[in-house]
């Protein structure tokens, strides 16, 4: 869909989600259509199948670390890339059907992430309580207002859709707390380079090569590639067989990022592009190349080069 904003959107519900609410802050939202769906795999099999445009889904949080089952599922099947990231602060509250005292409280839904930000103070205030896993903060909400589960940890947007009483309000550990979120397309163009962007790829290392993830660190770091982030994830084919996910600061018409995935494309057992974005508003900004590191550089060094080669003086 190159040069026509996305109509459809879904995204990780019900409604009454983190997700939605990043959603909300994307302008083409605005004017589109918002569907929500149960799961991560979902919203993206929506996007495969052509039902959707684009999806919003977590990616990771500054306290839980990456949302593994958006890393599998963008690592496996058809490809799909981020065209976007939304950063959030995250913040918590503790609902139920009606006013009670904390310590009757027997039994908590909570999304995974959202139980690992706020396990200190659910250990602290409500230290009776069975922390149940299910599979978005949404959900929670919808339980307790249910009367499956005692209380839920949510967003105060689902504990208002869903009219829960709040117990207790910012009962995360760490009241930084940031999670992003992607917005994620089938393939097509890349949005244009600003000069402050973040390039994602699912990296597949030669296991049986020593020095292998060294060789591609080193690709980057040569090139003056700033590494933002790299996580592991188990590829299910046998006991230790990772794929590497990479944030590289740059853009895919980068030339210095350029010549770093041909480069990993010719050492890799394999290279998926997951996509060049915008950075995010909230971050410190793009890191200064050092010196013969920039984009000007390597567009000189190219030329020179090519002088060379016709016979040219140097």
């Amino acid at each position: 869909m190159p040069g026509v904003p996305p109509t459809r959107f879904v995204f990780l519900g019900p409604e009454g989600t983190f997700s939605e609410q990043a959603l909300k802050t994307i302008p083409a939202a605005e004017r589109g259509v918002l569907t929500p769906a149960r799961s991560v795999p979902e919203c993206l099999d929506a996007l495969r199948n052509g039902d959707a445009d684009a999806a919003v889904v977590p990616l990771e949080n500054s306290i839980g670390g990456q949302v593994g089952v958006t890393l599998d599922e963008l690592a496996n099947g058809e490809p799909l890339v981020i065209t976007r990231e939304v950063v959030l602060p995250v913040q918590f509250v503790l609902a139920a059907r009606e006013a009670r005292p904390l310590p009757e409280i027997r039994s908590i839904a909570a999304h995974p992430q959202a139980g690992a930000q706020c396990r200190d103070w659910l250990r602290t205030h409500a230290p009776g309580a069975t922390v149940v896993d299910v599979l978005s903060n949404a959900t929670a909400a919808i339980g307790a207002a249910e009367g499956e589960f005692d209380a839920a940890v949510c967003a105060r947007i689902g504990a208002e859709r869903y009219r829960l009483h709040i117990l207790a309000d910012d009962i995360a550990d760490n009241p930084d707390a940031m999670t992003r979120f992607a917005l994620v397309a089938r393939p097509g163009p890349p949005p244009p380079p600003t000069g402050d962007d973040l390039t994602t790829l699912a990296v597949y290392i030669s296991h049986d090569r020593v020095g292998a993830l060294l060789q591609v660190l080193t690709e980057l770091s040569v090139r003056g590639i700033n590494l933002t982030r790299i996580e592991s994830r188990p590829t299910g084919e046998r006991l230790g067989r990772y794929v590497f996910f990479l944030d590289c600061g740059g853009h895919v018409a980068d030339l210095q990022m350029g010549e770093a995935l041909q480069a990993l494309r010719r050492i890799c057992a394999d290279v998926r592009f997951l996509g060049s974005y915008p950075r995010a508003a909230h971050s410190d900004g793009p890191t200064r190349p050092a010196p013969g590191l920039s984009d000007a550089d390597f567009a000189d060094a190219a030329s020179w080069l090519s002088r060379v080669r016709r016979g040219e003086t140097s």
